[in-house]
């Protein structure tokens, strides 16, 4: 044994290694014990020990280096989940929750009260026709562009988002209520401008409304009355900038009030129908009457379709209105041909459809349904479709047309004349007769080329095999002119107005031919 060795229990290195492995145990791993010229045991202990601490340090910096990488790319994966949360994934613009956050932050800034910040809401017009004849892949492309043109439209500093569907919102901080419209008017001019879509040239405006915000008013309140704006705007002839008043908040509470009383209209008692008789001009023969859905309001009396079918459109609820209207009419047509002093008269019923009806997949069999419960034949209904119904359809609506077509129910294009009347399409749709808008009969004897129009009408409807009836006739000469011509049926209040149940049923009791007065 060498004499190191025998006094290796007084070595003052013991005593340093002792420090430095309880250094080491508190974390320092940069501590390092001094290694001494002997070179011996103890030497080579405080050589291992500092290797060890050496390994120590490297696996910490490394670990280190690990969770600072996981947390940056964790770090990064929430501002991309964020971003994301925020932003539309088609227009790549600001979505409904960046806007409402923009919004709010914006309320709670001071204002200088001259100037505050505007909301501008948009909602596309005549887009679900395009997405609808055209598929969503076109429409979605139209959307993109739309999005590109108020982007282009806007100041730097205004914020651009959109809300859902085809509705858009504009944030503009700092205005006055005119530049605010200048800036509304700008978008407007620019998102109506022809777009080319894959060899398509669309056209498609939009309806805008206008909010001024008040200091410390809510970002929902806000944004709530905008859209009330822009519904006024769709209203009152689309294309334009409405600016909110008070007085559209109360409208729209009344028509608030209205959605939900027209939903006890129809589930209750509350829904009449009215008929107005449809007569061969040569016979004065009743051949059909077109049953008019009236509401007799418990307070306000009889309500006309004017006012509340629209608010039905806009609701859903008219695909119930429309099987309650379906499913009386053709009851009241039994009850006709089952009393024996009513049913010498041979005519068929006609009901307007909507188009929410031709995109129902029941519709078909709701009418059958109804047929069969009243034990009559289908060609005694007759199904009235509008013009832009029709011409606007996808291949449902065309199926659902061919289906009623195949059932043997009548069917008739109302409103001819008012916009899309073509050759090319009255000989592809599967319908019997063409009903022709009043307006083409109002202008008789006092344009002198009416005449002629008229009949060249009538031999258009006759050239592609079907019937025609026309609309609005409201004197004895209008009534002789379209005989003339050949025109055999119309419907007008020369002949009678929509007359209730009861008064239509002693018509028919009374008289052979309809009575003119």
């Amino acid at each position: 044994m060498s004499e190191a060795s025998m006094y290796s229990g007084n070595d003052p290195r013991l005593e340093l290694l002792l420090e430095g492995i309880v250094r080491l145990a508190a974390g320092d791993l940069t501590t390092r014990v001094q290694v001494s010229e002997a070179r011996d045991e103890i030497d080579a202990v405080i050589m291992g020990t500092n290797l060890l601490a050496e390994d120590l340090q490297i696996v910490y910096e490394e670990l280190e280096q690990r969770v600072q990488a996981r947390t940056q790319q964790l770090n990064e994966a929430h501002l991309a989940m964020r971003r994301m949360a925020m932003t539309d994934p088609l227009t790549g613009l600001h979505n409904r929750s960046a806007f409402a956050s923009a919004l709010n932050e914006v309320q709670a800034e001071e204002a200088d009260g001259r100037k505050r910040a505007a909301i501008l809401l948009l909602d596309m017009d005549g887009f679900k026709a395009i997405n609808d004849s055209l598929g969503h892949t076109i429409g979605d492309k139209v959307l993109e562009t739309v999005a590109g043109r108020i982007s282009g439209a806007v100041r730097e500093q205004d914020m651009v988002a959109r809300m859902g569907g085809d509705e858009f919102a504009v944030l503009i901080p700092g205005v006055t209520p005119s530049e605010a419209a200048v800036i509304g008017n700008r978008i407007l001019a620019a998102v109506v401008e022809v777009m080319e879509i894959e060899g398509q040239h669309l056209r498609c405006g939009a309806s805008m409304g206008l909010r001024m915000a008040d200091p410390g008013q809510r970002a929902e309140e806000l944004m709530m009355e905008a859209d009330i704006a822009m519904y006024e705007s769709k209203s009152d002839g689309r294309g334009r900038l409405k600016v909110f008043e008070p007085a559209m908040l109360h409208a729209r509470q009344m028509r608030n009030q209205l959605v939900g009383e027209l939903k006890e209209a129809i589930a209750g008692s509350q829904l009449v129908l009215h008929y107005q008789p449809i007569v061969r001009l040569d016979t004065r023969e009743i051949e059909g009457v077109e049953a008019l859905v009236r509401w007799n309001h418990p307070t306000r009396g009889l309500v006309m379709p004017d006012e509340f079918i629209p608010i039905a459109e806009e609701t859903g609820m008219i695909s119930d209105l429309g099987g309650w209207v379906l499913r009386t009419a053709v009851e009241q047509l039994k009850q006709w041909r089952s009393d024996p002093l009513t049913r010498r008269h041979h005519f068929s019923m006609r009901i307007n459809v909507s188009a929410a009806d031709l995109q129902r997949l029941e519709f078909v069999e709701d009418v059958r349904e109804a047929l069969a419960s009243a034990d009559l034949d289908p060609s005694l209904l007759v199904l009235e479709l509008t013009e832009s119904a029709v011409i606007q359809g996808n291949d449902l609506d065309r199926y659902t047309l061919n289906s009623l077509r195949r059932l043997g129910v009548g069917l008739e294009i109302d409103d001819f004349g008012t916009g899309y009347s073509s050759i090319s399409y009255l000989r592809q749709l599967p319908v019997d007769t063409v009903k022709v808008d009043r307006t083409l009969l109002s202008a008789l004897g006092s344009d002198p080329s009416q005449p002629a129009l008229l009949a060249a009408v009538l031999q258009l409807i006759r050239a592609c095999g079907l019937k025609a009836v026309w609309e609005g006739i409201e004197t004895a000469e209008q009534a002789e002119y379209l005989l003339g011509i050949g025109c055999t049926s119309g419907q007008g209040y020369f002949f009678s107005r929509p007359l209730a149940e009861a008064q239509l049923t002693e018509q028919l009791k009374h008289h052979d031919t309809w009575p003119v007065s």
